[in-house]
Parts: structure tokens; sequence; C-alpha cells
């Protein structure tokens, strides 16, 4: 450790002069102490964030905060993007003490943000590399990660959970190789660790997960090592993130585009944002102190907005994934194959009551909605056959899609493997501040760093440091896992047959955990709005989601359509597309119901959000019923 230490003792903070400005990667030394945390000021916090009657305020609103700044009277900051980082550095910056703002073109966790792996994790991959290379700067990005990993989970433990992942070996070398591995990912964990990895024997592995292949393709299984990271639903965390920062005093504005950046009358700095509202048409000018760039893919399109010629740093990466019945994989435990034929790893974990399966990074380029590729999906098929022992087909294939990644080039770079998943924060054009690349495991201190350059560009003057890493997002404070059995208790979902009769429905298990772990301690109101408005119906046939959660969603979660319905605010759309179609007529019907919209409106989000699932590549029609929901 020590000759790592040497090597990259000038690893702390790598500042590179780039694209005209400074670009400065990522120093996890630097902690929130450092800008003094106060603790009445996050008490305080905490009761309004947390308060029994709290309600988020209208979009309206958010607009018309939105266009009162001025150039006499700014935001302090605004955020362009509704991403993990977006919305986690909006969040950061409001709990501050910053006059905040926050748009986004599509909705919360449109982009990115709702398509990745659902694993939080300290990066196994990159010990590896960090002890192979004897590389302190990978090292240093696995401790940080595991840190924050854990942060995650503590401040939204209603949509983030451990996970065990299992290592399937074929040779006495590689238990030996991947025991000692992940020996060392629990020991650089230390008071981090979810739980002890640990060896299990051929038999024992077998048991644990019943589709794993012992023999196979001249190779006989010789046991497992089982290692913990974290999973999580990661555009409910990201919809959690917006709404906190919208209760703690942000003007949050999905649907809302940035069609150009002003500039001061020497044209030498960045100072506002002209906004088109999508759902309007309406155009604005916001003017603010400093604009963070938290755009994701799109983070280049928005600086060539204040320089035509600034030069790229996004490298599009995608990660291709698949949804299959819950059989593929047992209920509480994943399968990660480090190395396969082509050098990727591949994983399948359960998620939602289904199975997750999916690649590392291919090259792609930058689309609105990225599908997946069919040699993609089959590769995903083709590698984990090869390590089960049951048949792999096409058409279980419940759903599919492909979320491109922001990695941060380094020109240097071969591959998208090699480039670093570690964040740039950077600061081209004066007012102009921008984060990329990173990870969602990370997203708490992107954010961090990119409020913490925003104040410096902007000479701002924050009330407190950043408090966020103590910080329950809203549901989240109080939260257990027996917080359920309150709802299965005292609930109804009263639910209006076709023929218009009121009947009575029993809030059961499975809809009260669910209405639970996505709504945290907030669950209870929408369990009322199933009782009290007769929205206890199921919205698909083998899924627990309810008709209530529309209307909730549409109340208090800023749910402008259909397609944020069924993608972001559930996760039906990743999960089964056949269901998700099935329940769109209903969803539309409720919104409709709630935003008062019109005939025509309705037809809209009928086409747009049939569109939309034509991109998750299901197989025609592919359905599976776990008998578990009726």
């Amino acid at each position: 450790m020590t000759r790592m230490r040497k090597l990259t003792a000038a690893a702390g903070a790598v500042i590179a002069t780039a694209y005209g400005g400074t670009l400065i990667l990522h120093n996890p030394s630097i902690s929130s102490n450092d800008f003094g945390g106060g603790g009445s000021h996050l008490d305080a916090l905490r009761k309004k964030l947390h308060a029994p009657d709290v309600v988020v305020p209208s979009r309206e609103s958010h607009q018309s905060t939105l266009m009162a700044a001025s150039k006499a009277n700014p935001l302090d900051v605004l955020v362009i993007g509704g991403g993990a980082t977006g919305a986690g550095a909006a969040l950061d910056a409001v709990t501050r003490g910053l006059n905040v703002g926050l748009v986004e073109r599509e909705d919360f966790a449109s982009g990115t943000s709702s398509r990745s792996t659902k694993l939080l994790h300290g990066g196994v991959r990159y010990l590896e590399k960090a002890v192979f290379n004897l590389d302190y700067g990978q090292y240093k990005l696995v401790l940080h990660a595991l840190d924050e990993r854990k942060q995650v989970i503590e401040n939204a433990p209603h949509l983030c959970h451990a996970l065990p992942c299992m290592t399937p070996c074929f040779s006495l070398f590689e238990v030996v190789y991947y025991w000692a591995g992940l020996k060392m990912y629990d020991l650089v964990a230390g008071r981090q660790l979810l739980h002890l990895s640990r060896y299990y024997s051929t038999k024992e592995s077998v048991e644990l997960f019943p589709t794993l292949a012992k023999e196979g393709q001249d190779r006989t299984l010789k046991g497992t090592v089982v290692y913990y990271d974290g999973q999580m639903n990661d555009s409910r965390l990201n919809v959690g993130l917006a709404c906190t920062a919208a209760l703690a005093g942000a003007a949050v504005l999905n649907h809302a585009e940035v069609v150009s950046l002003l500039k001061d009358d020497a044209g030498k700095r960045i100072i506002g944002a002209r906004v088109r509202d999508n759902l309007t048409g309406k155009e604005f000018d916001t003017y603010a102190k400093v604009i963070v760039n938290a755009s994701g893919p799109f983070c280049d399109a928005l600086r060539k907005m204040a320089d035509k010629n600034a030069q790229e740093m996004i490298a599009p990466s995608s990660g291709v994934h698949i949804i299959l019945p819950d059989y593929y994989s047992p209920e509480g435990m994943g399968l990660i194959v480090p190395k396969t034929k082509d050098g990727r790893v591949v994983f399948m974990l359960p998620w939602m009551g289904r199975t997750i399966a999916g690649t590392t990074d291919s090259n792609t380029s930058i689309t609105y909605l990225p599908e997946p590729h069919e040699d993609e999906i089959q590769f995903i098929l083709d590698a984990i056959s090869d390590y089960l022992n049951i048949k792999v087909r096409r058409t279980d294939v419940l759903s599919a899609w492909s979320g491109i990644r922001p990695l941060a080039v380094d020109p240097t770079a071969k591959s998208t493997e090699s480039i670093s998943r570690d964040h740039v924060v950077c600061e081209d054009y004066p007012g102009l501040v921008t984060i990329t690349g990173g990870k969602w495991t990370t997203y708490r201190s992107m954010a961090e760093d990119a409020v913490n350059a925003a104040i410096k560009s902007g000479k701002l003057t924050p009330a407190n440091g950043c408090v966020t890493n103590k910080l329950c997002i809203v549901g989240g404070e109080g939260w257990e896992l027996s917080s359920f059995t309150v709802l299965a208790q005292q609930y109804k979902r009263m639910k209006s047959t076709h023929g218009g009769k009121v009947v009575p429905g029993i809030m059961d298990s499975a809809a009260a955990k669910h209405l639970s772990h996505a709504y945290g301690t907030l669950a209870e109101r929408v369990a009322s709005i199933a009782q009290n408005e007769n929205l206890g119906k199921r919205l698909a046939h083998g899924y627990p989601y309810l008709e209530a959660e529309v209307a909730y969603c549409a109340r208090n979660e800023y749910c402008e359509s259909a397609i944020d319905f069924i993608a972001r605010r559930t996760r039906l759309a990743f999960l089964e597309t056949d269901a998700a179609k099935r329940a769109l007529p209903r969803v539309i019907e409720i919104l409709a119901n709630e935003h008062k919209w019109d005939d025509s409106r309705r037809k809209e989000e009928l086409q747009k959000a049939t569109d939309f699932l034509k991109t998750f590549k299901s197989s025609q029609n592919a359905q599976f019923h776990d008998g578990k929901h009726h």
C-alpha cells in the first residue's frame, strides 16, 4: 500500500487546464465538515421536510419563481438537468441556504438515471485494477464509493437495500482469487461494510441459486463466492430527491427545456437561460448568478450554447438491460460473472419481483430515446445461458432498454472500459459550471462538488455547509421494514367495478409492501386515496401498482404525463412492456381527471406512450404471471 501511495501521492486533486478553463477531477478528501455543517440547521430542515402535513408546492408556483428571477434579482444557482446529479445539486444548494432553481427538458430521471443497473456499488472491478496496476487513484475511488453507498442506503432506506451477489468459480485458482479479492473488498469497506463475503460449496451454491449450472462447456462448478452490494429503485430515488429539493425551497420544473443561454452585456459571462415550458409552449427568461450544467449525455450540447467551439468531453457508452421472469434468479440473490468471452461483465439480479440481466458498456451515439440493439439483447441471453441449467429464451424478455452513460473523456483512453468512472467538474465558460461522468452511487458527492464549484464561481455566500450526507429524502425519515403492516392492518382498497358499484378489497401484503417501499412514510397518503376515492384497483394484472398512485403522483410528485407514470413514478414500462400497455388507458383517464386534459390531449398521451413503449424491445407480447398479485 505504501508503494501505491507513493505512486500517486500527487493524485489527490488533479488540476489540468483544458477547454480554456480549469478541469478538476474529484478530490474525496474534501468533506462537508470543511464548510462547517450546522446541527440546529439540520434539525430545523428535517422538521420542515418530514412534517406530517407537508405538501410540495405546485408546478405553477415553481414556474412563477423562475420567471421572477430577473437580472436585478437573480437566483443564486440554476441547475439544468433533473437526473440524479442535477436533483442532488438542487437539494444540496437549497439546503445550504441558497436561492435555487432547476429545469429539466423531459422528466426527472428520464435519461440515464432511470436506466441504470439499479446497483449501488463500491466498484469491485476498480479495486482489482488498483491492486494489479498499483493505482492509488482507483483505490481512492473504491473507498469513496463505499462511503457513498452506505450514505445513499441510509438516506433512502425505503428505496435501497443490501443485495448478495454470487460469483461462480470453475477452478481452485478462481475460488482462491475471487475469495481473496472479495475479502479485500470487505476490508476496504471497513465500517461501511454491508455484510461479510463468504465462500459456498457447489452443493450450498445450487441450493441458494437453483438455476445455476453445475456442469457445462467442459468445466465443473467448484463453488461460489458471495459478496454484498446495494440495490435501489433508481427513478423513484431521483423523483424523491427532486421533491425533497422542492420542499426545501428550490423551484424545480420538469418538462422545461433550455433553448438558449443568456450572457451579460459584455458577452463574457453566462447570467441566465431562456426556457420553454414544453407542456404549454410558453417561453420565459430566468436569471442566476451561476448555472450548473448537469445534463448528463447532453452536457456538451449545453456547453456549445455558451461557446460553439467548446471541445467535447463526453464519450457516450450504452448499457443494455433486459427483464426476465422471476424464476431465472432466486428472490434474494444476484449472479455476477466477472469475465465473459469478450471480457465484459454480465449480471443477473432479482429486482422488483422479476430478474434484471445486463452487460456493461459499448460505444453509442447520443439520442433522446436510446434503443437496445437485437445483438446486444442476444449477447446477454447467450452470456447468461452459459451459466444456467434452464433454457434461456428470447420470448422470455418482458422488457429491454438501453441507457447512455456520460463517461468523461480522457483523450489518451483507448476504450470506454478504461475511461475514468470518476466525475469531472469544470467551468470552461464563466458562469457555467459543468458536472459530468461519475455514477449513481456517488451522485451525492458529485452534487456537493458541483455546488462547491458554483459557490466559488459566483462568489456566493451560503448560510451553512453541505448537509446532504445526513439528510433523509422525503419518505425516508423514520421508515422501517415493518412499516407496511400499518397499511395492511388499517386500510381497505375500495374499488369501482365496471358497473360503477363500489366494492371493498383487502390491502394485501403485496400491495402494502409495494406502497411502503415506493413511498416510505408517505405510503399512508396513497393508501387513504385508495380507500376514500375508490381508487383501489390494480392497474395491471400481476403487478402491485394501484390506481391511487396515479392520483397521488399527479398531486404530489409532478407527474405530468402517462410516460412519467409508467416509466418513472412506477416501473411498469421497465418491468413488462405489455403490462404497461394494458395499464395505459386507465392511467390516462386518472391523469386527465387530475390535470383537466381534453380529448385531444388524451389521444396525444396515448400515442406518445405507445411510441415510447416500442423502444423497450420486449419479445412480441411476452407475458408472465407469477400468480402473486390478483
